[in-house]
């Protein structure tokens, strides 16, 4: 709340080490649930703390950390790493991107890792009136 008595939403900070989190999670293959029981929540409540809607405690950032297998530094973004890192995670964040990314790895052909991409270009580009444009893949 601020001074007005309005809500302003979610801090950053919790929305950023919620992301962080997430991302680990679910680089990790470890479900809501399986973290949840092992920190003695419910689901919900690690979907809250990813989300940045509720605070993580420094007692369950540890605890997170720990199962997470990674320091509470990474998940609060105090390790030291290059500026465009920030970005990466956010990205990485976004549902269903480390499942895309670990597919996409997984393509042995350069050839058809390029139409993928070709097509997935194709499909954000799409113009206005409908028509997609494809460009080519760098």
């Amino acid at each position: 709340m601020n001074e007005n008595g309005e809500d302003q939403g979610p801090d950053p900070i919790d929305v950023a080490v919620g992301h962080r989190i997430r991302v680990r999670r679910k680089w990790l293959g470890i479900s809501q649930s399986t973290l949840a029981d092992h920190l003695g929540v419910s689901f919900q409540q690690v979907q809250k703390y990813e989300r940045g809607a509720n605070r993580v405690s420094a007692s369950m950032l540890v605890k997170i950390a720990q199962k997470l297998d990674t320091s509470v530094g990474e998940l609060v973004g105090e390790t030291a790493s290059p500026q465009g890192d920030e970005s990466l995670f956010e990205k990485l964040a976004v549902p269903g991107a480390v499942q895309l990314l670990e597919a996409f790895a997984s393509v042995q052909q350069p050839a058809l890792r390029t139409a993928i991409l070709n097509l997935t270009r194709s499909l954000i580009d799409e113009s206005d009136d409908g028509v997609a444009t494809v460009r080519r893949a760098r």
